[in-house]
């Protein structure tokens, strides 16, 4: 695809901003890959199949190098197993490299259902079974490494080289399916959602040269030489347990990039806070995620579609409700969760307090053209959306970790891959630069087609016009359904309109310094920050 139709959309080298890394081809992170093959994948379940079914053919020599979030390791892949584990330590002992990194994370007595303990427990079984995982917390206060990635190499045979991108992590909850009933493997989040909360997810599957950038990801962490951890007596123990090396070993050289595999261009986004001691391969921090969504959301037309589990704060807000005052066509469809995952009496104000303010302007910026909307699963329980997906004119899409957030944006490590199809969505012929591409249309009608119950192929998810009348009179189905005290058969659809539980005055008082300095903080240097920039 030629460069005047990517270049539009994709951050270019100058606006990338961080010239020690991601800008520069010569470190080996080009600013985008072309020639891929990208494959979107909806729900855990979906996904941890085709983890399973990649990690089970391989070979000794093969490699397998991964990041998380959060690792548990008995959630199993398939209903029947094995867990992930089982087949990571599996994979290790049968002569496969297997390098790991996850957060060290900051426990669970300061951050609820984030366990320090399970990622140490997960490197410890992969460890001992002579893989490589280290626990990684070469992040400033309160901030995590969010990034979840998997690449899988074949030593004999590149063309099956492949990666996986995404919001999911290898931990509970995560393996359910179009269902929604939930995993049985289940964390706890506000009650609301019940004891077995269905979640709601997505990932994609790449091949390709993108390969290749992903693994340059990898080792720019790995060969950080930063200490890991900062080494209190705590630590020190938390690092023994998990049979953690103290000094990593090096990687082997980097094979040859993959050969094309398929039509998809790719630019792979990042944040890295700037932190001291720095990251060498950003030292000034990166926010590339932040930048390109600013980009793509000043030259959306028609429709910005997001999947997010937060859409907080004035910041992320503010580029979204530019583009609608600019031009007076542009709608927004947005689906998040109906509750934050924890709503108590002191962790729900400051976890809505930020969500509220950020719809608020939106909706005064573009009166009648933003809707925001949750999801249940046909027994009325919430789905818990977890997925980070952002689809702009059937054009440009986003798949990763970050949430649209400040957190995401400005302060945890995050990876995102933003797509661009080079065939038209109407034909094989290359598309002009704002013509709608066949991924990006597809992976919003597979969206919409579930959250609306219908069938992917209907024509009235053709149009991206026709979608903001769509959703409202499937919502509106559901919620008159409901006001008749659910006389007759269910509505089609999952879809009901949001509704952020409101704040007190007086919680105003506690929430909001609360939700700035530990719920979504802002790591931005104080430069951009004066500047209202990332």
């Amino acid at each position: 695809m030629s460069s005047s139709r990517l270049e539009p959309w994709f951050l270019t080298r100058r606006e990338r901003g961080n010239d020690t890394s991601a800008s520069v081809e010569e470190v080996g992170i080009a600013t985008w890959s072309e020639g891929n093959l990208v494959r979107p994948l909806i729900h855990g379940a979906v996904y941890f199949a085709r983890l399973h079914a990649e990690l089970s053919d391989l070979d000794a020599g093969d490699r397998v190098w991964f990041t998380d979030w959060r690792g548990d390791a008995d959630e199993r892949l398939l209903p029947d197993g094995p867990s992930v584990g089982e087949l990571l330590a599996d994979l290790a002992r049968r002569g496969i490299e297997v390098r790991g990194l996850v957060w060290r994370s900051h426990g669970e007595k300061v951050s609820g259902s984030i366990s320090g303990r399970s990622n140490a427990l997960l490197g410890r079984e992969i460890n001992e079974a002579g893989g490589e995982v280290l626990l990684d917390q070469r992040v400033p206060l309160f901030g995590s490494h969010h990034q979840k990635l998997f690449v899988v190499r074949r030593r004999d045979d590149s063309s099956r080289d492949v990666a996986f991108v995404g919001g999911i992590d290898l931990s509970h909850s995560r393996r359910d399916d179009a269902e929604h009933e939930g995993d049985p493997q289940a964390v706890r989040l506000d009650e609301r959602y019940g004891p077995r909360p269905p979640w709601h997810d997505a990932a994609l599957e790449l091949r390709g040269p993108v390969v290749t950038d992903l693994l340059d990801v990898f080792a720019e962490r790995w060969n950080d030489p930063h200490p890991l951890d900062r080494r209190t007596p705590l630590r020190m123990v938390l690092q023994r347990l998990a049979r953690m090396p103290r000094h990593p070993k090096p990687l082997p050289e980097a094979a040859p990039a993959p050969a094309p595999a398929g039509p998809h261009a790719v630019q792979l986004l990042r944040t890295y806070t700037a932190k001291r001691p720095p990251f060498p391969f950003a030292p000034d921090g990166e926010r590339t995620v932040a930048r390109a969504y600013a980009k793509a959301f000043a030259r959306a037309q028609h429709l910005i579609y997001i999947e997010d589990q937060y859409l907080w704060s004035l910041e992320v807000a503010d580029g979204i409700a530019d583009a609608m005052r600019r031009n007076p066509r542009l709608q927004l469809i947005a689906v998040v969760p109906r509750y934050p995952s924890s709503d108590g009496s002191v962790s729900g104000p400051p976890s809505r307090i930020g969500q509220i303010r950020a719809i608020n302007r939106l909706r005064r910026a573009a009166p009648g053209r933003v809707q925001v909307f949750d999801l249940e699963n046909r027994h009325g329980t919430p789905i818990y959306v977890h997925a980070k997906v952002c689809v702009v004119d059937d054009v440009w899409f986003t798949v990763g970790s970050d949430n649209f957030n400040r957190r995401s944006w400005a302060t945890d490590s995050e990876l995102t891959c933003a797509v661009l199809d080079a065939t038209a969505a109407d034909g094989d012929e290359e598309p002009a630069a704002d013509s709608p591409r066949r991924l990006a249309r597809d992976l919003r009608r597979t969206l919409w087609a579930e959250h609306l119950g219908l069938q992917a192929d209907d024509p009235r998810l053709q149009r991206l016009e026709d979608g903001p009348d769509l959703w409202s009179r499937t919502a509106q189905a559901l919620d008159d359904w409901y006001a008749a005290d659910r006389e007759g058969p269910r509505p089609a659809g999952q879809i009901r309109r949001h509704r952020t539980e409101p704040i007190t005055r007086l919680q105003r008082l506690w929430a909001d310094p609360a939700y700035r300095t530990v719920v979504d903080p802002d790591h931005r240097p104080r430069r951009l920050r004066d500047e209202h920039r990332f």
